[in-house]
């Protein structure tokens, strides 16, 4: 399997795939084919995560949790994140998308969706 590479778990039932969709393709459009894999994968109940491996063998990285990050992210700060993580802020992601990202964590950008599924959804809880 190529590196580096980024898996965007998401929850089928909260209705997440398009989101994740969308991720993956604006990580594909800013980073091209210096990512070697981007991966959507059903995930648990409430849970979107993109996590970030390196190289084989490598540990995996939480790039973004909504749970701990409190939502979803702007695509500018995800790339951000990733370039971060993954590539060591040595790969120019454009003007538009490194403009405040010295010291910022996203925060003030994050999409707060946790009222259409929190940990205890009641679309994740019927089959």
């Amino acid at each position: 399997m190529p590196f580096p590479k980024v898996s965007i778990v998401f929850c089928i039932k909260c209705k997440w795939n398009l989101r994740s969709s969308w991720y993956m393709q604006e990580l594909l459009q800013t980073f091209g084919d210096r990512l070697g894999e981007v991966s959507l994968i059903p995930g648990p109940q409430g849970q979107f995560k993109v996590l970030g491996q390196e190289k084989e063998g490598g540990e995996e990285i939480v790039i973004w949790d909504r749970s701990i990050d409190g939502g979803f992210p702007d695509s500018k700060y995800l790339k951000q994140r990733v370039k971060a993580f993954l590539f060591h802020d040595e790969v120019s992601i454009g003007k538009h998308n490194e403009r405040d990202s010295k010291g910022s964590s996203g925060q003030s950008e994050v999409l707060r969706s946790n009222e259409a599924c929190g940990s205890d959804c009641k679309d994740c809880q019927t089959d």
